[in-house]
């Protein structure tokens, strides 16, 4: 689990660097042009492919992972997501979160929430298409 726990810890970290980034872009430069929803819906593309190549990136640097090993690599990668999600909600933004949720468009918000659970999945997912089920 050691091997599973380190994997989650780099999955999210190079994830979350890159939505950081990301994030920078979007609020200083497209959304005074597109407006929140659009300068969130083209952000996700561009994360979703991150968190592919993030994900088969962490998988091919594991010792022969079993599927459970897998699943908690996204386990533990999404709960790292979420807490630094709501510490900067809450600590940064200073909203509360259900302030937070309120704010939040319906349709980009949405779409994150998908992106989110893709997130949690992709390792088990990049996992499994690599060389098959793993055992």
């Amino acid at each position: 689990m050691t091997e599973a726990l380190r994997a989650g810890i780099v999955y999210f970290a190079v994830v979350f660097g890159a939505g950081f980034a990301l994030g920078v872009v979007r609020v200083l430069a497209v959304v005074p042009r597109l407006g929140e929803r659009w300068a969130e819906l083209l952000e996700l593309p561009v994360m979703g492919v991150v968190t592919l190549v993030a994900a088969r990136w962490t998988v091919r640097r594991m010792a022969a992972p079993t599927r459970a090993q897998l699943l908690a690599v996204g386990a533990i990668a999404l709960g790292l997501l979420v807490a630094a999600e709501l510490a900067m909600v809450v600590f940064v933004r200073n909203l509360t979160v259900r302030e937070y949720l309120a704010s939040r468009d319906p349709v980009s918000g949405g779409a994150f929430l998908l992106l989110l659970g893709l997130f949690g999945a992709m390792p088990f997912l990049a996992g499994v298409t690599r060389r098959g089920p793993p055992a």
